[in-house]
This record gives C-alpha cells, structure tokens and sequence, in this order.
C-alpha cells in the first residue's frame, strides 16, 4: 500500500467516524455576519483556529451545501490524512504551508478565491504559534480582495489533546456553539510596519471571544 492509499484509507474511516461522532452533537448558530441567509458575493476566506479543526468540514457541508470549497492541509503526512477526510466532506484540498510548498500553496489558494470557492484556513497553522496569525491570510485577502468570515468555535464540554495546539475534541453530546462574526476587510499596506498592523487587526479580531482560552474543568476530565 503506498502512503497516499493509506492515507486515504485512514481519511475514509475518520470521516466516516466524525459522523457518526456528530449524530450526538448538537449546533448552536450565531450569524453576525449574515452569510447563512445571503451568501456573499465577493471571495469568502474562512478562518478559524487550529484547535477547532476537528469540526470545520462538518460544518462547511452543513452551512454551505453544495458550495464548492477548498481548505489548506499541511503537506506533511498527517496533513494527507486531514485532506482524506476533507475530501470525503466535499473540500478539495491544497497541500502546502509556511515551511513545505508555501509559495506553491499560496497561487493554488488564490486561484481557488478567484475561481469563485469558498476557502478554509487555520491562521495559526500547522506549527503555531498557538493564537498567533501568520501571515499568509493576510497577503491572501490583500490578492484576491477576498473578504475573512472569522468563525469562532467554541465547545460545551471537549478533551485536550497534548499538542501544540491543544486540539480540542468534543466530548459526546456535547453543544457547539458557532459563531459567524462580521465579516473582515484588509486594507492594502505599502509597508512592512502597515501589514503588521492589519496582521495584529485581525489576529485580535479572532482572538476577541476566545480570549486565551485558560483551562476548564471540561477539559481536566
């Protein structure tokens, strides 16, 4: 078996068990951005933290059926594997990240924008630091005069893996709560000290309801 059908065939039985996972949760929606009732007409680029990766294909097949979209997978091994499962939730994935395919990653993203697909990144991903954007989404927006749907995920009860991020997973039953805040604009910068101020803009716009995310007794059990 070659890496690729591995992968692939771990990615089929993940997905395969998120839904079954997901048949327990349940889905608390917030739209401050009103994309649920009026799909924007300008490129929509998706941004989320890392930790709350394990729920975002679900949710796009859930709030966007039919929609085409694509999503930034690292291009390491596990980042096959995530992809697998993206696929199987009807996201095209673009392999690639910061230290492996970076500038590769960034032209498929951009075409992806402008060929009309709504597109998924973890700001903060694959390596961190944790709540910390990079700055790929930033020159991505400033490209494709694409617009950022800040999703803000947050779980009832979930366990914490030990990693860098502290991926969350959500405990059986529990509720998700999704909030679609309003949408972000960045401003073009001509300078290196202007799109670090847009970087830190944005950065304290997906911060803003998680705040540090400091431990809960959900989490230690």
């Amino acid at each position: 078996m070659t890496p690729a059908q591995k992968a692939g065939w771990i990615g089929a039985i993940g997905a395969r068990l998120i839904r079954l996972w997901l048949w327990t949760i349940r889905f608390e929606t917030t739209d401050h951005a009103g994309v649920l009732a009026t799909p924007p007409q300008k490129p929509l680029l998706w941004c989320f933290w890392h930790n709350r990766l394990f729920v975002m294909a679900p949710m796009f097949e859930k709030f966007f059926p039919g929609r085409p979209g694509a999503a930034l997978a690292s291009a390491s091994k596990d980042g096959a594997v995530i992809a697998a499962v993206m696929e199987r939730f009807g996201i095209r994935a673009i392999r690639g990240s910061s230290s492996r395919r970076g500038a590769t990653a960034l032209i498929e993203m951009k075409r992806a924008i402008e060929n009309g697909e709504i597109t998924a990144l973890t700001p903060d991903g694959p390596r961190g630091p944790r709540y910390r954007i990079n700055p790929g989404v930033i020159k991505l927006a400033q490209l494709t005069g694409g617009t950022i749907l800040p999703i803000h995920v947050r779980y009832s009860r979930f366990w914490r893996l030990k990693s860098w991020d502290g991926f969350m997973i959500p405990k059986p039953f529990a509720t998700i709560h999704v909030t679609f805040a309003p949408l972000h604009h960045v401003a073009p910068t001509s300078d290196e000290a202007a799109f670090e101020s847009e970087r830190v803009r944005f950065e304290n716009v997906l911060r803003a309801p998680d705040g540090e995310d400091k431990m809960t007794n959900d989490e230690r059990t």
